[in-house]
């Protein structure tokens, strides 16, 4: 089971996931932060950064001063241990208890819906 992260390791590590380059530069996650309107003090980065190292999500490699982080964990990886985690808890487990809830409290747009069923129907073709 992937460890739970923080708001604030989440929405760094959703700037490490979004870059198109496979190391990430520490300036890029502070410009990223800020971007998203949520500045950090650098300090305070380079602790979130050691804890999200100490949980299993990063890697660093120094060189020269600067450190290139890379991923250990994906985006899909960590959904879907988040979401695993969430219907055992919430639903005991139970994804129909979830679509349920879903549909029945009208949380879903109507286009969200569609595609819901399209994908429930192929992944019944693939049975």
């Amino acid at each position: 089971m992937l460890p739970q992260l923080s708001d604030t390791e989440l929405e760094i590590m959703k700037i490490v996931w979004g870059n198109p380059e496979k190391i990430t530069l520490f300036t890029y996650i502070m410009d990223g932060l800020a971007a998203r309107g949520k500045p950090c003090q650098k300090n305070t980065l380079i602790v979130l950064l050691s804890r999200l190292m100490n949980k299993g999500f990063l890697s660093a490699k120094k060189i020269g001063r600067r450190n290139e982080y890379t991923t250990l964990i994906s985006e899909e990886e960590y959904r879907t241990a988040q979401t695993k985690n969430f219907l055992d808890k919430i639903y005991e487990g139970s994804a129909k208890g979830l679509v349920s809830n879903l549909i029945m409290g009208d949380l879903l747009a109507d286009e969200e819906y569609e595609e819901l069923k399209r994908l429930l129907g192929k992944g019944k073709e693939k049975q």
